[in-house]
């Protein structure tokens, strides 16, 4: 069953007319499969227009839907024979941050992304997708054994941002996101992160500072949260939207800007509508990537880290 949000509540009301039409039609004689077409044709025709005009804030709302399809959704649907790899060797093992070794098309990769939960005991059990100094030291480890072992990096972004309490703070936050965005840069191997929902602050460059950075075509990117920004420049979050404009947040926006390098389109409606057909683009997309990273030497692919992120905001 689909969760509708707010400025889908006409598309809500026609759906829901399409359901009791069809369960009159399975109940009774009269054929009214003509109507229920023409509903269909109707409601498919004002989705694709609601989707296509969406404002930095609505999207902002779809990359953070509840039934959006997080890391181990992608998992199960684009990687095969994925053995996960805990801890950090210093402190614990971090639940908001997963990686280990699994394969795309057949292909060896170093998968590690953040995972947001899709209910409420799955999402503490991973701290909403924000992770801890512990989860970043994991995915500097991670990406060290793949430089080793000549595996590509595969990384799936999707947080608001890192932990921001007392004890990620005691434990050395900011320390091990920058040098897991160090490690991003120095790695010998290719490597592609994809921005699959939100991507917030130093939590996501941290694990997006790749040579080749997509975005899925509903998610946002940005520093600081619309939510955070309105409150620091307006003193109130319902200014949200505001910001959220101002701010340049989506995959359309940063493409311009050259933040990102490509954009992964959705199903109609977003990727939660069709977790599978989502996956399958995301899937295609970075075995693209990766066919044309793979001809490049290490001293190469450090030199288009650099360059790429060097050359950000020229246009």
């Amino acid at each position: 069953m689909v969760s509708y949000l707010e400025f889908e509540k006409p598309v809500a009301a026609l759906e829901k007319r399409i359901a009791e039409l069809r369960q009159t039609a399975s109940a009774g004689d009269v054929d009214i499969s003509a109507e229920i077409r023409r509903l269909e044709m109707k409601g498919a025709d004002l989705l694709a227009s609601t989707y296509a005009a969406l404002t930095p804030w609505q999207k902002t709302q779809v990359a953070r839907h509840p039934m959006r399809p997080h890391f181990k959704d992608f998992v199960e649907q684009c990687f095969t024979d994925f053995m996960p790899l805990g801890g950090d060797r210093y402190f614990g093992d971090d639940q908001a941050i997963i990686g280990g070794f699994a394969r795309l098309d057949g292909r060896r990769v170093m998968l590690i992304g953040h995972e947001k939960g899709n209910d409420t005991q799955s999402r503490i059990k991973h701290n909403f997708g924000m992770g801890k100094p512990e989860g970043y030291r994991k995915a500097i480890r991670l990406m060290e054994m793949a430089g080793r072992f000549g595996l590509p990096v595969v990384t799936l972004v999707d947080t608001s941002g890192a932990f921001p309490g007392v004890e990620a703070e005691e434990r050395g936050q900011a320390e091990a996101i920058a040098r897991s965005t160090e490690a991003c840069l120095a790695l010998p191997v290719p490597m592609v992160a994809v921005i699959v929902g939100e991507g917030g602050s130093g939590g996501a460059v941290a694990l997006a500072s790749a040579e080749r950075v997509l975005m899925l075509e509903h998610a946002v990117y940005s520093v600081i949260s619309p939510e955070g920004c309105a409150s620091i420049l307006w003193r109130t979050n319902e200014k949200a939207a505001e910001a959220a404009e101002a701010m340049k947040v989506t995959a359309q926006d940063l493409l311009g800007l050259g933040v990102i390098d490509r954009i992964v389109k959705e199903p109609v409606g977003g990727a939660h509508r069709d977790p599978a057909l989502a996956s399958a683009a995301l899937a295609k997309a970075i075995g693209e990537e990766l066919d044309q990273l793979g001809k490049l030497t290490p001293d190469q692919l450090r030199a288009k880290r650099e360059e790429r992120f060097l050359r950000i905001g020229e246009g």
